[in-house]
């Protein structure tokens, strides 16, 4: 099959690429690197470095690589990088998400497939584990975006373009920038193996849901195979406070870090955890590897790099 990988240079989506390739499928990545590394992109796929920003480009793009299925994967993902700059957040992640929904629709694709997130659209107001009926209500323009990309989907839906939602948990593992991108585990891993100082926000006591990238793939392949066009979380159902991750980490790495707290630097939710029971009903998906012994995998990625 023809698939289009938006963002498939950076940490998910290059991931993903892999294993669509070892299932013999002919990939097209698109990446301005901006936070990706185009030391990421499997040499057996077809790579442009372009923005999804660029409609005329994109557009080109298609033309030439036909795809039958787009998984978008490009994003801001920065919430502090989102507050900062909320027109530019809303350039990337709703009018880049647009564009690709509209040469998706002109050029015939198949199914769309959005890695969307969990907690940064259902806020701190649900119920956890925060299942997909949860009301959203985002605190942060990441979210916010996030929100509005998933509803301009829905809306190509009612015109033909078969989708699935994916809105995952904190994503960690293999290939995540620790400079450019969200995730603490990156940012805290890189700190570690280098005995540098280790600046955690707040008290460290508010908790998120951590799944591993190779999970979030296994669940972006069974979107693909499905026929079901739908909304699903991904993630564990278990929530970690900031405090043990590093704990954790401490321990596995032997790190002599110093850590300190530090004020925010933008408005977060306090806590979040992501019921998966319904892609788990409906595809077959639940989680395989444990935090301990993904944050191993982690490490020692980062100590070989």
């Amino acid at each position: 099959m023809k698939i289009l990988v938006s963002g498939g240079a950076g940490f998910i989506g290059s991931n993903l690429v892999d294993a669509l390739i070892e299932k013999n499928h002919e990939v097209s990545v698109v990446d301005n690197l901006s936070t990706g590394n185009r030391d990421n992109v499997n040499e057996q796929a077809k790579f442009f470095e372009e923005d999804i920003t660029n409609a005329n480009k994109l557009g080109k793009i298609f033309s030439e690589t036909k795809p039958e299925v787009i998984f978008h994967l490009a994003a801001q993902a920065s919430v502090i990088v989102s507050a900062k700059d909320p027109a530019f957040d809303i350039e990337t992640n709703v009018i880049g998400t647009v564009n690709l929904l509209m040469a998706a629709k002109k050029y015939k694709v198949k199914k769309f497939i959005f890695s969307s997130t969990g907690g940064a659209i259902y806020g701190d107001k649900a119920e956890r584990p925060t299942t997909e009926m949860a009301e959203a209500d985002p605190v942060s323009p990441y979210g916010i975006d996030k929100m509005f990309a998933e509803k301009f989907i829905k809306y190509f839906s009612g015109e033909g373009l078969q989708s699935v939602i994916l809105r995952y948990a904190n994503v960690f593992g293999p290939r995540q920038n620790p400079k450019g991108e969200a995730g603490i585990v990156a940012i805290f891993t890189d700190c570690m193996i280098r005995d540098e100082r280790l600046d955690v926000f707040g008290d460290g006591t508010h908790t998120r849901d951590f799944v591993y990238v190779t999970d979030v793939v296994a669940a972006n392949l069974m979107a693909m195979d499905s026929d079901v066009c739908d909304t699903f979380n991904i993630g564990t159902g278990c929530e970690t406070s900031v405090n043990e991750i590093v704990k954790i980490l401490q321990e596995l790495s032997g790190s002599k870090s110093e850590i300190v707290h530090i004020d925010y630097k933008a408005k977060e939710q306090e806590h979040s955890s992501l019921d998966a029971s319904k892609i788990k009903e409906s595809l077959g998906w639940e989680p395989k590897v444990t935090l301990k012994d993904g944050l191993q995998k982690t490490i020692e990625w980062f100590k070989e790099k």
